[in-house]
């Protein structure tokens, strides 16, 4: 596509952004800031954006997302507790998976990425579905990692984000791209103050 074409679709994506977008879009960066900074208010404010992107991603199609959205949901609520039964935020300390426990990690990973492409390519009108199966997949594992405050899930959110935006382009998403090109932003700062936290305690 050349570039003034790509420009003007852009910028008509832009125009035509929903209500729901803008609101999913700004909680989404406003939880994953909050979660960087290890503050406990990322749960309750990541449940209002999952809330939007579930409707926005059934309407677009994006069904593995969608039920992606469904799953954040669970694990905020899980993580909002799981951070909420200590008293002050820094005594659920930062850990640290092993080499062998990421590779254990990212073996699983694939395999889900696999299967969840597979269903959406069997079962529903996805015309992405591996692309979207695979990017579930990834999300899946990173947000497990998160509620357990595992360091290595800036990794995974890392990937997938850079993975999302020319998927999220593709769908006419482009307010949702530029998140996505934030949160990649985001997690390297998460993964670095993250590594900071971890290395204080050990």
């Amino acid at each position: 596509m050349p570039f003034a074409d790509l420009y003007h679709n852009l910028v008509s994506q832009f125009e035509e952004t929903t209500l729901l977008e803008w609101f999913g879009t700004l909680t989404g960066f406003l939880c994953v800031y909050l979660a960087a900074k290890q503050h406990i208010l990322n749960w309750p404010i990541s449940i209002l954006s999952v809330v939007a992107y579930i409707l926005l991603f059934y309407q677009n199609k994006l069904y593995g997302d969608s039920v992606l959205q469904l799953y954040f949901l669970v694990t905020a609520i899980y993580g909002w507790y799981y951070w909420l039964k200590r008293k002050e935020q820094d005594e659920k300390p930062v850990v640290r998976f092993s080499s062998q426990a990421m590779v254990i990690t990212i073996t699983v990973t694939m395999l889900l990425a696999v299967l969840i492409g597979y269903f959406l390519y069997k079962f529903t009108d996805s015309d992405v579905p591996y692309i979207d199966g695979t990017c579930t997949a990834i999300s899946f594992i990173g947000q497990l990692l998160m509620t357990r405050k595992v360091l290595q899930n800036w990794l995974l959110w890392m990937l997938v984000d850079i993975a999302y935006i020319p998927l999220y382009i593709y769908k006419g998403l482009s307010l949702t791209a530029i998140l996505y090109a934030a949160f990649t932003i985001i997690a390297l700062i998460g993964y670095r103050d993250w590594r900071r936290s971890w290395k204080t305690n050990n």
